[in-house]
């Protein structure tokens, strides 16, 4: 199906239809992403103010056969958020959609236009004495229809589960137009096809989540958070089942992290308080949070010593209050853009598992030093098996220096995956730069269904064209 731009007609159209302020030019942020490897385009800028107004957008689009490019808080590192190509599109952005509509304490339910931001989800549940687990490091700046539409991860995955587990229902906006009102509370639903599933990991190419019934949690009455020094991979994993035994579904968190972390810090951002003297080559951070009057200090204590005695750990640090708590985090969630400082040659969000995190490490690091010079920097949520493998130049080089190998490290890393049973992506999503890799990595008969839920739901193709699938 042929689609046309965004041009001077179908804007006229969609003026004569909206609020004077709901169309505008598009400002460069949103044709950009956070790399700054691609950019994107756009014919015009819509930012509605309800459903109503997104629905009267996207029938409009349907009818003109225009595109629509969804736009969250543009945190989304897959390009899904930006349209390189093709006719230039309709950026729809949910902004200023940013209302909670309601906070049911005794539900444990909380319920949120797309459009607000991640934090202020967060924030508006611990002023009901409540906790909404998804965290992650654009938390200040993602929103929620785009963690939802991206099946977003985070550091809470663990205990809590993606973005998809803590997702009651969902209102949203089909591509011919029509509003689909599943913004229900229950926990039990059982009416034919999951189109909240659906919509949920489908990056807009299925349609425009509005607003969504979130779960909430009891907050933790206490929280303890610890970093310990491991000698290996295989090391941490064996302390995340020893911690497993201790404290049970306790456990919040358990992030891997090494050396070359540490030392990027120290490269690019000098100001963030290092803990150690002399930095471990592995590390584990764990978050505990405990109901009633349990106590996190000696429970952490208890297994540090537990993990010393056999061989697991030699070295440790409890955080003695909130502040150094924070300290440690502040170390794992800055990573990140020390990584952006330096500049990968290749950034890998994969997932294997659990069993073959050792193996694909040590695998993935010998063929990379054979192949040349890199530094690799190897961190994640190893509690739930996601590596961000990031494969850099060596000190003193650009990644400009190794434009030409960088599909060959890629291809090596996601080969290696695949024949270990995991996947190329594991929680920031397909967008269009992983396009290629799902046709090479997918499974044949899911990529038709695929295909074939696309064509249903979308014949015109005009919801996020070449994202996800090939357009």
């Amino acid at each position: 199906m042929t689609l046309n731009p965004a041009d001077t007609a179908f804007i006229d159209t969609l003026r004569a239809q909206l609020p004077d302020d709901v169309l505008r030019d598009p400002e460069q942020r949103y044709l950009e992403e956070p790399r700054g490897r691609y950019a994107g385009q756009g014919g015009v800028l819509a930012l509605p103010r309800s459903t109503e107004e997104v629905a009267t957008l996207i029938r409009a689009a349907h009818a003109a056969r225009v595109p629509v490019v969804p736009y969250g808080g543009g945190t989304g590192l897959v390009g899904g958020q930006i349209s390189s190509d093709g006719p230039a599109p309709l950026i729809l952005s949910l902004e200023r959609m940013s209302r909670i509509r309601a906070v049911l304490r005794e539900e444990n339910v909380l319920v949120a236009e797309a459009g607000t931001i991640l934090a202020d989800v967060q924030t508006a549940a611990e002023e009901a004495n409540r906790l909404f687990p998804l965290s992650l490091a654009a938390e200040g700046t993602a929103r929620i229809g785009g963690t939802l539409s991206t099946n977003a991860g985070g550091t809470g995955v663990l205990r809590y589960g993606n973005a998809r587990d803590l997702c009651l229902g969902l209102e949203a906006v089909l591509p011919d137009g029509q509003i689909w009102h599943g913004l229900t509370r229950l926990r039990k639903n059982n009416t034919g096809y999951d189109l909240r599933n659906l919509l949920i990991g489908a990056e807009g190419t299925l349609g425009v989540i509005t607003a969504a019934a979130l779960k909430l949690y009891a907050r933790p009455a206490r929280s303890g958070t610890a970093l310990m020094v491991v000698e290996s991979p295989a090391a941490a994993l064996a302390l995340l089942s020893l911690a497993r035994d201790h404290l049970g579904e306790m456990i919040s968190a358990f992030e891997l992290m090494h050396r070359r972390g540490f030392d990027f810090l120290n490269e690019t951002l000098p100001n963030i308080r290092q803990p150690f003297a002399e930095t471990p080559q592995w590390c584990v951070l764990i978050d505990i949070g405990t109901p009633g009057e349990i106590d996190t200090d000696a429970a952490l204590e208890t297994l540090f010593a537990a993990a010393l005695d056999a061989g697991l750990v030699y070295d440790g640090l409890i955080a003695q209050n909130a502040q150094q708590a924070q300290d440690f985090w502040t170390i794992r969630e800055t990573i990140p853009e020390a990584n952006r400082l330096v500049g990968s040659v290749s950034s890998h969000d994969i997932s294997v598992p659990l069993g073959a995190i050792p193996e694909f490490i040590t695998r993935a690091t010998d063929a990379l030093s054979a192949l040349s010079d890199f530094r690799i920097n190897c961190f994640g949520h190893v509690g739930d098996g996601n590596l961000h493998y990031n494969v850099f130049p060596a000190k003193g080089k650009s990644r400009a220096d190794y434009e030409g190998q960088r599909d060959a490290v890629k291809r090596l890393v996601h080969d290696l995956v695949h024949e270990l049973g995991g996947s190329f992506s594991a929680e920031h999503g397909v967008g269009r730069i992983k396009v290629d890799d799902l046709e090479r990595y997918g499974d044949p008969a899911k990529l038709t269904a695929m295909r074939a839920i696309k064509t249903a739901l979308d014949p015109q193709g005009i919801m996020n064209p070449g994202a996800v699938l090939r357009a």
